[in-house]
């Protein structure tokens, strides 16, 4: 059974949410309106996934997600808000929220993106897929890479290419002829050069900065690296 803890500063919303998940099989840990008590939840209770309210009172969500990560969780977490601003999405999927989800979504699609999420799919809500793709197209034209992408090894670059194009740590074995343990240690080596909390953050940057593989060439990102609730898998490093 899936566990999902929540934060969320609106009482009725939380009791709503906890409701139609506890209906549909799947457990709510906790489900908390202050983000101090909900930190020290989410480390005692180790959910399956955190559901986080993006704007809150005395903490932001993405204060606290920061927070989580500092504190070693290392879980999925999905921003749940209603918030559609870009900056916010963008913000998000560069802090390691693994979903960014708006509350006025149909019941059935929230279930549905929570096992994405569990299978270690990256879901953004589709109506702002496009919003995602704009930013990805402009960021396009910067020209050049940030200082920590030198200090990669090539072989690293060339996994993190197929991270940006929503590769599993399975799949990029197969097609370089390595074992998925290599992977991982190459993806680990990978979040620390570039001083990221998750393979997410690493593929947004790469495509921000328009990537290219050794030979000169375009690395054929096509489209952003994450989509809506049928998005390509990644798995955790």
């Amino acid at each position: 059974m899936m566990r999902v803890l929540l934060i969320d500063d609106h009482a009725l919303f939380r009791f709503g949410v906890s409701e139609l998940l506890e209906r549909r099989g799947i457990e709510v840990v906790d489900a908390l309106g202050e983000c101090e008590a909900g930190i020290e939840r989410v480390v005692e209770t180790a959910p399956d996934v955190v559901l986080l309210d993006l704007r809150m009172p005395r903490l932001s969500g993405l204060e606290v997600l920061k927070r989580l990560r500092q504190a070693g969780q290392t879980m999925p977490v999905a921003m749940l808000t209603t918030s559609a601003d870009e900056r916010d999405l963008i913000a998000s999927l560069k802090a390691g929220a693994q979903g960014y989800l708006l509350k006025d979504m149909e019941p059935d699609e929230l279930i549905s993106a929570l096992k994405d999420i569990l299978a270690g799919r990256t879901v953004v809500a589709k109506e702002l897929t496009g919003i995602l793709a704009r930013v990805v197209q402009g960021a396009r034209e910067q020209p050049r890479e940030p200082a920590s992408f030198a200090n990669l090894t090539p072989r690293e670059r060339e996994i993190l290419r197929h991270l940006a194009e929503g590769q599993s740590n399975k799949a990029i074995a197969r097609e370089l002829g390595i074992t998925d343990g290599t992977v991982k240690l190459h993806v680990k080596a990978i979040l620390r050069k570039l001083a990221v909390h998750s393979r997410v953050e690493a593929a947004v940057i790469a495509v921000e900065r328009n990537l290219r593989t050794l030979d000169g060439g375009e690395s054929g990102l096509a489209g952003p690296p994450l989509a809506g609730s049928s998005g390509p898998a990644r798995e955790p490093p």
